[in-house]
């Protein structure tokens, strides 16, 4: 009830800005909290706020939440990491033009003694496995998001590969919390969990390390989707088709490039690979891309 109170009175601001701002140049952009708490935004939007001089208002709610603000019409487009919700979302007709921005990856982390045994690992399914063996015997404990945000919507996936479902598992922590408060909880408990690596970079943690990491299944790709101006005509279509030519531009991409923790990129930029689009789940980005460019400014 808290949680849905908190997520009530955030839409509830973000609506009455959005009142407030109609008449002025701004665009509101709903993301996860892994890309704010990561502070790619501040730096990203900094150029692009300058260069257009268009206020953009970036909303952290989490991949689910983000797509539940456009379908109420509440923003401009969204940033987001499940590709399962992004075509049903697409499917729903409130959004259009899905394309590819970047990707980071994801990791497992957990305590430095690793109960579970699974440092040894490239495979994230087999230490899901080790996880949930461990803690059924009382020496783990896994703390899950359970936010419906793309990173839930991995762990789920992982958990579903192996027929097991922990809900109800005394090893097993759901919080509904951002990736940053997850993190945090774990670093306390020493427990097990699953982030992206861009906001374990952000944060400093005395008790877990990176355990699990490059496996295939834990790429993680961005997308870019415009709430469909036939749905919400009084939203801002132009200056959202505005800000994703932007981030989709050779300036766009080298600056999500250029963007770097401890000396190591937070996102890798992939708008213009179109092979790699293709292998990430983006078919159409050569016709997405075609498509903005010939958009006017």
């Amino acid at each position: 009830m808290k949680k849905l109170l908190i997520f009530t009175l955030i839409a509830l601001i973000i609506i009455s800005i959005n009142l407030f701002e109609k008449s002025s140049n701004s665009i509101f952009i709903a993301t996860t909290t892994s890309v704010y708490n990561s502070g790619i935004f501040d730096y990203l939007l900094s150029n692009f706020e300058s260069k257009y001089g268009i206020k953009v208002y970036v909303i952290p709610v989490g991949t689910g939440r983000a797509m539940e603000m456009a379908k109420r019409g509440a923003v401009d487009l969204i940033l987001v990491h499940s590709k399962e919700l992004e075509f049903d979302f697409l499917n729903s007709s409130y959004g259009v033009h899905r394309i590819g921005i970047m990707y980071n990856d994801f990791i497992i982390v957990g305590p430095i003694n690793d109960p579970a045994n699974i440092s040894d690992l490239n495979n994230a399914t087999e230490a899901f496995r080790r996880i949930a063996l461990e803690g059924s015997k009382g020496g783990a404990i896994f703390i899950s998001r359970a936010d419906r945000s793309g990173t839930h919507i991995l762990e789920l996936k992982l958990w579903k590969k192996l027929g097991i479902n922990p809900s109800n598992s005394t090893w097993y922590f759901e919080t509904g919390a951002d990736m940053g408060t997850v993190l945090r909880m774990a670093d306390n408990k020493h427990a097990y969990t699953l982030t992206d690596r861009a906001t374990w970079l952000s944060f400093e943690f005395k008790n877990l390390r990176v355990l699990v990491e490059r496996d295939k299944d834990l790429i993680n790709p961005y997308s870019c989707i415009l709430v469909n101006p036939e749905v919400y005509p009084n939203r801002n279509f132009k200056g959202a088709v505005m800000l994703v030519k932007w981030l989709i531009s050779d300036e766009g991409q080298s600056l999500i490039a250029s963007f770097k923790k401890f000396n190591q990129s937070l996102f890798i930029p992939f708008a213009r690979d179109l092979d790699l689009a293709r292998k990430l789940g983006y078919p159409n980005q050569e016709e997405e891309i075609i498509w903005y460019e010939m958009e006017a400014e």
